[in-house]
């Protein structure tokens, strides 16, 4: 069995590509650095990433793969799943070696695993959409803490940004450890800003519920909190109650941070 390593970055699966095409080798397997390589491991291969290597295989695929399948390639990476590292390598080596696109040949394994990762990522961005809730601080900045499964900040942001363009938010992946903070301005990208800290402990919200520090909420955004709740629950018809769809469209998962759900 013919192992490769990586640094288990995106231009490390594209370098991967590079050299088993350099070297005329077909890897079985790509790994990330320090993992336990299998039993029957008979050989392995580190590659270096480099971004000369990762740009031309790039440029390789948007000559092969439709806008679509490329952007099923990168939104499945967003996945952080480390069992798709291999899958995505044999993707984009079967590209290549066939010359042609392989993106609806579900009946490959390869193809099936990275297209269906990406719906998965695809279907949590949506629900993000939906069950941000945001608060609102003293100074006018609306917070939104998430927690997805996925990394899919990077799909919602442009979201956001169109629907609340003129005014100030931030929101924060606590699982991720790294938000976004908008501020309403002319330049464009630039009022753009993606943020991490230090120290988690000093936040002035909590990464538990979401919920921002008293000294800091808006006087009127406990009103509309307790609104939002009174609401959520005086719509609710208890005779149609169905709490397994609930649950479907709405999984207890994401809770937390929704407003109506906390007391």
């Amino acid at each position: 069995m013919l192992v490769y390593t990586f640094d288990q970055t995106f231009d490390g699966v594209l370098s991967a590509v590079f050299d088993a095409f350099f070297r005329h080798q077909e890897p079985d397997m790509l790994m990330g650095e320090g993992e336990q390589l299998p039993l029957f491991c008979d050989e392995t291969w580190h590659v270096t990433t480099t971004e000369e290597k990762a740009s031309r295989v790039w440029k390789g695929l948007e000559k092969l793969l439709t806008k679509e399948a490329m952007r099923l390639i990168m939104v499945s990476w967003l996945s952080e799943e480390k069992e798709l590292s291999t899958p995505l390598l044999h993707y984009i080596y079967k590209v290549f070696k066939t010359g042609k696109s392989v993106e609806r040949n579900f009946s490959d394994a390869d193809v099936l695993h990275v297209t269906n990762t990406a719906r998965r990522v695809m279907h949590e961005q949506l629900r993000m959409k939906q069950f941000i809730r945001f608060q609102k601080a003293k100074d006018g900045t609306y917070l939104g803490v998430v927690s997805p499964d996925n990394n899919v900040l990077p799909l919602i942001i442009d979201h956001f940004r169109d629907r609340f363009g003129d005014q100030a938010w931030l929101i924060y992946d606590a699982k991720h450890k790294y938000g976004y903070y908008y501020s309403p301005s002319e330049t464009g990208d630039e009022a753009l800003t993606r943020i991490t800290f230090e120290d988690e402990n000093t936040l002035p919200f909590s990464l538990e519920d979401g919920k921002m520090s008293e000294g800091i909420l808006s006087e009127n955004d406990r009103l509309f909190q307790n609104l939002w709740q009174t609401y959520f629950k005086a719509i609710c018809i208890k005779e149609r109650m169905n709490p397994r769809k609930q649950l479907s469209d709405m999984p207890r998962r994401y809770w937390k941070y929704m407003t109506e759900k906390q007391s």
